[in-house]
């Protein structure tokens, strides 16, 4: 019997089936939130009995980050690694690390000031997708189609000017069908894939109500994700995917600390389960 610690911040659905699953597989399983938990430059390992393994499933990127970073101080094995967390909560580490390993995602530009991206947009053309780089369930993400919503979205970065707010990320606006394909891989295996159908928007987030329908994985597919998630050093990811109509499928997101919500409703295999397994092999490695 082994024990496995799952960490989180907000106890959503994600987590009850993943104490579930392993308690029905016959382990310990400690849940702790990152909340009210405090470790120092003199915490030990043993100070804490959180077992074997941890499963970091934090929705604020920033404190699951930093809470990795404590926990691998501790050297506490955690799934996923500091280094894997950090490339795939920043959309520009990601995108730059997906190009580097020549995998295909949509032409992405990058400016460090609103003039710049102002100058550059304009000479690109209309439209691109401005996206925050840290960021999940689309929030931020908008289309600019035209000079005067850009210097709108412009305007209120400026004011608000967060040090992600200096950083400007456009995408091209890829022409497909109205839903993209998320795909869990679980180490080197693609385990469960689903369309998200928009629900009549722009964005095909299941947090803003897009619609899940079980997509079954080809080989393109298959090969695309695990190549993307050893570019991004492995674990439990989720592999976001769009059907562009002139580029065929294109990679324009990795996800750390994957919801998997939906897509249990309509996978075939038992999802939580097989990322418990795959947490306690890790360590057996």
């Amino acid at each position: 019997m082994s024990k496995i610690c799952i960490v989180f911040d907000r106890l959503r659905a994600e987590e009850k089936m993943l104490q579930k699953e392993a308690s029905d597989l016959g382990h310990d399983v400690v849940m702790l939130d990152a909340k009210i938990t405090q470790i120092n430059t003199d915490s030990k390992k043993e100070d804490y009995g959180l077992g074997d393994v941890v499963l970091e499933r934090c929705v604020s990127y920033f404190r699951g980050l930093h809470f990795t970073a404590s926990l691998e101080f501790l050297d506490i094995p955690v799934l996923n690694r500091f280094e894997v967390a950090n490339v795939c909560g920043n959309k520009m580490f990601m995108t730059l690390l997906l190009k580097k390993h020549n995998i295909s995602t949509p032409k992405t530009y990058f400016s460090f000031s609103s003039e710049s991206a102002a100058t550059n947009l304009e000479k690109v053309g209309f439209p691109l997708v401005i996206k925050p780089v840290i960021g999940s369930w689309g929030r931020g993400v908008m289309p600019l189609k035209d000079k005067d919503t850009m210097e709108a979205v412009f305007e209120i970065r400026d004011i608000t000017d967060s040090p992600h707010d200096r950083i400007y990320y456009l995408q091209e606006l890829v022409k497909r069908p109205p839903r993209d394909i998320r795909i869990i891989t679980i180490g080197d295996q693609a385990v469960a894939a689903m369309y998200r159908k928009s629900s009549g928007g722009f964005k095909t987030n299941i947090a803003l109500g897009a619609d899940p329908e079980l997509c079954e994985i080809t080989k393109e597919m298959e090969d695309m994700a695990i190549k993307a998630s050893k570019a991004m050093g492995g674990g439990i990811l989720g592999i976001d995917m769009m059907e562009d109509d002139k580029n065929g499928l294109v990679i324009h997101e990795v996800n750390n600390t994957v919801e998997f919500k939906g897509l249990a409703r309509v996978a075939q295999r038992n999802i939580p389960q097989e990322m418990v397994k795959f947490a306690l092999d890790y360590i057996r490695k």
